[in-house]
């Protein structure tokens, strides 16, 4: 029986389930998991250039003040739609895609748990997709009321295109519960014979927390956007005041969810960087059971930390002491991280090819990001923080790091793995550079402005605040121009060059896919004696 590991075995999987299915209809109707998270992977790109396009457009018109390109109506749309379409779009698909690749092979498993559901949930997105950007050719134009889309600004002043965000929002909501399921049905059902829980690799540990934060909180925000629906169409009042309603239950609604969705988009980075970093210091990683531990003490902690987003709407002191200091307790088990990946790399061989200096990258810019984050927990400075450009620059150098490098860092690392050739190595550290510096220039300068008070979402500022933003507004074009190198790197690599060892990382240990035992016999694919 040829192993599942096999680049080979898994057309051979796909061509028994379908018959000689080919072309086109091979990626509609794959159950195949390789194929699955490629078509994640491709699709989170694409969707990751069109949020950067709108990003572009943001800084063209930041980059000097009064206005000079897009009207303030646009604007709006623009920040909205990039924020929505970077979390749902790019960074949460992408983890997807990486966890359906690499599961299954980390785990010993034949294929996902269910491959069906696992196609049907990759081909919603497209579609929510597609009616998410639709929205901005309709009559008044697309959602301009923010990523976080505050009723009532949502609801009693919104463009009639709200409703169609709001089943598009729903749909991607669908695709990740069902995703989620499928990696915990997989997790908990298809390991190795003898790969016991604390035996996982911990980009599989991750993703099993991460996918039951996604089944806790995602109904949240279905539930926050069919109220917003209710009272859009149907005269509810659930955040209309005149109706007896109250505005900020729908801040607490959706920062019930938005906060650990924020760490949906954290954890799986944590796994991937614990995958790379050993390989590369040449060390096993250190503190692998506090690792586990820690990355459940955030899931767990994510929960009760909602309302620091909302210091500022007049809950009770109680509540702003309560919000501080469990926000500040996060901080433990994310530097318990920090620490143990910094000690694998103490004193290990280290080399630094591109999946390391994304990843050194990362423990550094997250860093940065989390001191941020930090000064934004205590209550009383949050009054002079909130919603100026310091939020903005904080939850980038969470994000931009933390989670598009992790997926960069990924991609390098596991490329060779895929398509069986090594990308081209002196491109791709031009792509770190040129993203390393270009992310720094964009957002480094946005806790200056932010301080000295200027607010987001805002497409005119006052003059004192212009040299910041040239240099913030030339940082993006630059980070953004980046990866189109990435893509054109991605794709010499698809297409040819060097061949790639069977483990093509020199002296690494290899132990990202290799497991103690081989995969359990199964029943759903052919017999090894009817080959």
């Amino acid at each position: 029986m040829t192993s599942v590991t096999d680049t080979a075995s898994s057309h051979e999987h796909d061509e028994h389930h379908h018959g000689p299915a080919k072309g086109l209809m091979r990626w509609v109707l794959t159950t195949n998991h390789k194929d699955i998270g490629t078509m994640y992977l491709w699709f989170s790109f694409i969707m990751f250039l069109t949020g950067g396009a709108m990003a572009m457009i943001i800084r063209a018109e930041l980059f000097q003040p009064g206005l000079q390109i897009v009207e303030p109506g646009f604007f709006n749309q623009m920040t909205t739609m990039h924020g929505l379409i970077m979390v749902f779009g790019a960074v949460m698909p992408a983890f997807v895609g990486l966890a359906n690749w690499m599961i299954p092979m980390m785990i010993g498993a034949p294929d996902m748990a269910m491959p069906r559901m696992n196609n049907w949930s990759f081909w919603i997105l497209p579609f929510a997709a597609v009616m998410l950007v639709s929205t901005l050719f309709m009559e008044g134009g697309g959602p301009n009321f923010g990523w976080t889309f505050y009723a009532p600004l949502s609801t009693d002043y919104a463009p009639p295109s709200t409703t169609f965000f709001i089943f598009a929002i729903h749909m991607l909501g669908v695709s990740s519960i069902m995703g989620a399921i499928n990696i915990i049905a997989t997790i908990l059902n298809l390991r190795a014979p003898g790969m016991t829980m604390m035996k996982m690799p911990l980009f599989v540990w991750t993703w099993l927390i991460t996918a039951y934060l996604l089944i806790a909180v995602m109904p949240v925000l279905a539930g926050a956007v069919t109220m917003m629906l209710m009272d859009i169409h149907f005269g509810t009042s659930f955040f209309n005041a005149g109706g007896g309603g109250d505005p900020v239950l729908f801040q607490h609604i959706f920062w019930f969810f938005g906060h650990p969705e924020v760490y949906i988009m954290i954890l799986p980075s944590f796994g991937i960087v614990s995958a790379i970093i050993p390989a590369f210091a040449r060390k096993h990683l250190f503190g692998y059971t506090s690792m586990v531990y820690a990355t459940a003490s955030i899931a767990f902690l994510s929960f009760i930390v909602w309302a620091h987003h909302m210091f500022t709407v007049g809950i009770p002191l109680i509540g702003e002491l309560f919000f501080m200091y469990a926000t500040m307790l996060i901080a433990v088990p994310t530097g318990v991280k920090v620490f143990n990946w910094v000690t694998t790399m103490f004193r290990g061989s280290m080399t630094f090819e591109t999946p390391m200096l994304f990843s050194t990258a990362f423990v550094v810019l997250f860093t940065i990001g989390g001191f941020s984050g930090l000064m934004l927990s205590i209550a009383p400075a949050d009054f002079q923080y909130h919603d100026t450009y310091f939020v903005v620059a904080h939850f980038h150098y969470v994000l931009v790091p933390g989670a598009i490098f992790a997926i960069f860092a990924a991609c390098y690392y596991w490329l060779p793995k895929w398509t069986g050739h090594m990308y081209d190595e002196t491109l791709a550290k031009v792509h770190f550079w040129m993203s390393f510096i270009g992310m720094n220039l964009t957002f480094f300068p946005m806790h200056f402005v932010g301080l000295a008070g200027m607010p987001r979402r805002i497409p005119d500022y006052a003059l004192q605040f212009a040299n910041f933003n040239e240099i913030s507004s030339i940082g993006g074009f630059l980070f953004g121009t980046t990866q189109l190198l990435f893509l054109f790197i991605v794709i010499k690599c698809i297409r040819g060059g060097e061949k790639a060892e069977a483990k093509p990382w020199e002296g690494a240990e290899g132990l990202e896919w290799s497991v103690p035992s081989p995969a359990p016999y199964h029943t759903f694919t052919t017999p090894p004696d009817v080959k």
